[in-house]
């Protein structure tokens, strides 16, 4: 269905800004009912401009914009808040999560649950201290919203995955259980993972039950997301130099 040249009062998260010309800004949103969009958002480095100090990333705004083009035109934008800019490592994972949207989603393509997936991490890393369980669950959401997330309730052979048994985890393929793993050439074994049937099972509910369940559940989705991403993930790789001089 063609969209309406104009959209007003849709809630949205910056993603990412660019300065433009002498006083724009390049933006790219991501808002509930209309997916990732690309804005160009005039005069909005002026001084004066009502859209300076609204348009931050990782707090909810309500946006509106107009333009045929794949470019469009923000027309105004409100800070909802709702909770404080993140700081120090909540700051890397913010922008993190903002890459990952970026990179694995299509522009203007409507997905109301990853937005409120995003809107959940956003505001977990805000306001909480753990982040773990919350960064695993939204890359998991992401995943399977795009379409790259093995189906994790039932093995290669269609029975159903068992919490006491380990499995061979592949991007691209169903998970193998792990003693089956020797009828994989070489070739096909990697890239790929051992994990626990129980961890599968959380990842799947998005509930862990301890500090190693989470360890196996980012094994898991590291492994997808570097298999789709081969060039890297800028934030992360920012996180690792940091973490390296610790």
């Amino acid at each position: 269905m063609k969209q309406p040249n104009r959209i007003d009062s849709q809630p949205a998260f910056l993603l990412s800004a660019t300065p433009w010309r002498e006083t724009s800004l390049l933006a790219e949103l991501f808002s509930r009912d209309y997916g990732r969009v690309a804005v160009v958002a005039r005069s909005a480095r002026k001084r004066q401009s009502e859209l300076r100090g609204v348009l931050v990333p990782f707090v909810p705004v309500q946006v509106a914009w107009y333009g045929k083009e794949e470019l469009k035109t923000l027309h105004r934008a409100e800070w909802l808040g709702g909770w404080p800019q993140p700081q120090g490592r909540a700051l890397l994972s913010g922008l993190y999560v903002n890459e990952l949207v970026q990179k694995l989603t299509a522009r203007e393509d409507p997905q109301p649950a990853l937005y409120e997936a995003l809107r959940q991490v956003m505001r977990t890393l805000c306001t909480e201290r753990n982040h773990a369980a919350v960064l695993r669950r939204f890359e998991w959401t992401l995943l399977t919203l795009a379409g790259y997330a093995p189906d994790l309730q039932k093995d290669s052979a269609g029975c159903p995955v068992e919490a006491d048994r380990q499995y061979w985890l592949r991007p691209e393929h169903a998970v193998l259980p792990l003693e089956q793993r020797h009828s994989l050439t070489p070739a096909e074994v990697q890239p790929g993972v051992a994990v626990d049937g129980d961890v599968l099972i959380q990842l799947q509910n998005g509930e862990f039950t301890d500090a190693a369940a989470l360890q196996q559940a980012r094994r898991i989705t590291r492994l997808l997301l570097d298999f789709r991403l081969p060039e890297g993930i800028k934030s992360r790789q920012v996180l690792q130099q940091i973490q390296a001089f610790r």
